[in-house]
């Protein structure tokens, strides 16, 4: 039994080391001063450039909006209350199904993830053991964060960061879905091209996709820390 303790605390510490080491690689507590992130693209869609704006703020409030034909759409949004996106056939908002609302308010408050302070969430984070990623070695993090909301059901919510040995950032996370057509695939995103801005470390290739399937390269041109953003953007616009 003592034996079982002393190995559940050696790991407990060895977990808590790596992710501060991460921390401090990507500015430490310089992040205490960033309010929010915008991050900016153009995707290549069939030859075609399709600028993107991502933001996301401390206070948890998010947006992704896309420049389609001309037409500003938002794909995504949350105003801290309600999530809601544009249908593309009527160009009007609307309002996300309640359990995405309601996973959203649980989640909106990890920033810039939820390893970091992961503590402070109520969060569970075990070191699982070393896996490659496309050749370098990595430290495998299990986090047990908050259930979600499934179709009204509480499930679990689990992510797995991947974090490099010799750069103490990660180049991985993976989760499993939990509904739709892909429900019990792998969400796979891998980051790349870390940068500092305003001294913090922020990657600028994002590539999000199926594990062993199809995946989207999310190149970002321009990151903005602390930017001034217009209160609309995020918020459900009213009938």
């Amino acid at each position: 039994m003592l034996s079982l303790i002393a190995s559940s605390t050696l790991q407990a510490q060895q977990v808590d080391e790596i992710i501060k080491s991460y921390y401090e690689t990507i500015g430490g507590k310089k992040w205490d001063a960033v309010s929010g992130i915008r991050m900016s693209a153009n995707v290549d869609q069939g030859g075609m450039k399709i600028p993107v704006e991502v933001v996301s703020l401390r206070d948890g409030r998010s947006y992704t909006q896309i420049t389609l034909m001309g037409n500003t759409m938002t794909m995504a949004a949350f105003d801290g209350k309600t999530s809601w996106t544009t249908n593309y056939m009527t160009m009007q908002a609307e309002e996300s199904p309640a359990d995405d609302s309601e996973n959203a308010r649980r989640f909106s408050k990890e920033f810039p993830n939820g390893l970091v302070n992961y503590k402070s969430y109520g969060y569970t984070a075990t070191l699982i053991g070393s896996e490659k990623v496309d050749g370098s070695d990595c430290h495998k993090i299990k986090l047990e964060k908050k259930t979600s909301l499934v179709e009204g059901k509480e499930v679990p919510s689990i992510e797995y960061y991947y974090i490099d040995k010799e750069s103490n950032v990660p180049v991985m996370t993976e989760s499993e879905i939990n509904s739709g057509e892909m429900k019990g695939k792998i969400a796979q995103t891998k980051f790349s091209d870390y940068q500092e801005v305003n001294g913090v470390m922020i990657a600028f290739s994002n590539t999000s996709g199926i594990k062993d399937g199809g995946s989207q390269v999310m190149q970002f041109e321009k990151v903005e820390v602390n930017p001034t953003v217009d209160d609309s953007k995020f918020t459900f616009p009213k009938k």
